[in-house]
């Protein structure tokens, strides 16, 4: 596994200080990854819709510095000083310090906000680290102007899975893999690729309505999930299949085989689940509305030979997926049946999307 790459070599100029605004998206994994060892290394590949309208905007100011031993910085989120967030992003500065030494010479000024409420149980470390991430590759890109935009998006996603796994995959769009795959050219466990081959129209501007079911914090977090695949009885065969899947979805997005898409792509949501029914310590993160709504999707499908059809996340908030030509008619569906099972009737309705923009 070669990281070196990913070293920062040489310094070209002197910056005083600096500052850059991204906005990066979340993502929705159609074929997930569940279980992973250090550092944020997946035990399979993944692959999922880059987000559009759900993102983060974190802007980062740099003021030169006597060189220090830890990352020096402030972080506020929509305004207010966040310091029970702090820990988690010292974790990651001391992660990537090894590939982005100049931090250690910057006071770093951090300013975040979501555009979906906080909390709401859409994951906001996926949109959050990489949006970091493109900042200090701005950065570092000021200091050693030769980097090339590829080696700029590579470093990026590599630097952004440091903080979390999923991050990997928000730096560029619309579908992306992270994870080694034989059939996915240049994939890698260290950072996202962007899907390689040609996707048939269908999965052109797809969209994801996302149903806040529940929009307290997750009784489990995500990193205590993933190390229960540790001595999980079904584990192997869990990875063996998501590799398997990913096969087989990458035919389905360049054929346009929609019923082949849907079944995949619950199939893979449930065993998602799945894994944290059977795990020890086992729980439960869907909610009685997670059911209620996916039977709805199921009748909804049924009734009107629909392509509709539903993903989750490590939650119990359900993602509605369909293509854009049934957009009218589905969205009357959400705000008229779906929405009385989402808390105070709130959803948000986005499509796949582009990636991380500079602002």
């Amino acid at each position: 596994m070669n990281t070196s790459e990913f070293l920062f070599i040489t310094k070209d100029k002197a910056i005083d200080s600096a500052s850059f605004t991204w906005q990066t998206p979340s993502n929705i994994a159609l074929v997930k990854y569940w279980g992973k060892s250090d550092p944020q290394i997946p035990k399979n590949a993944s692959i999922s819709f880059t987000l559009n309208n759900c993102h983060t905007t974190t802007k980062i100011n740099f003021s030169k510095i006597n060189k220090v031993e830890k990352a020096d910085f402030e972080l506020y989120f929509e305004g207010k000083k966040k310091d029970d967030f702090k820990p988690k992003i010292a974790k990651f500065f001391e992660r990537i310090q090894e590939y982005c030494p100049y931090i250690l010479e910057y006071k770093m000024e951090i300013h975040s906000e979501n555009s979906f409420p906080h909390s709401s149980g859409i994951a906001s470390s996926a949109s959050g680290m990489s949006a970091i991430a493109m900042c200090l590759l701005s950065l570092e890109k000021e200091l050693s102007p030769e980097i090339t935009t590829e080696h700029f998006n590579k470093k990026a996603s590599f630097l952004a899975r440091l903080g979390s796994g999923s991050a990997s995959r928000s730096i560029e769009g619309p579908l992306v893999v992270w994870g080694e795959h034989p059939e996915i050219k240049g994939s890698s466990d260290l950072f996202g690729v962007k899907f390689p081959y040609k996707v048939h129209p269908i999965f052109e501007d797809y969209q994801d309505a996302i149903l806040l079911v529940d929009k307290g914090e997750k009784q489990v977090s995500s990193t205590v999930g993933h190390n229960l695949m540790h001595d999980h009885p079904y584990a192997e065969n869990r990875f063996k299949q998501a590799n398997e899947n990913l096969s087989k979805l990458s035919k389905i997005l360049q054929s346009g085989d929609m019923k082949q898409f849907i079944n995949l792509v619950e199939s893979e949501a449930l065993t998602l689940h799945a894994m944290m029914l059977t795990s020890n310590p086992y729980f439960i993160l869907m909610k009685p509305n997670t059911l209620e709504i996916i039977n709805q999707i199921w009748k909804y499908r049924e009734e009107n030979d629909s392509n509709i059809c539903f993903t989750l996340d490590a939650g119990a908030n359900v993602h509605v997926l369909y293509p854009a030509s049934e957009k009218e008619a589905i969205n009357q569906f959400i705000k008229n049946t779906l929405a009385a099972y989402c808390q105070k009737n709130q959803y948000i309705c986005d499509k796949s999307g582009y990636g991380a923009k500079i602002l």
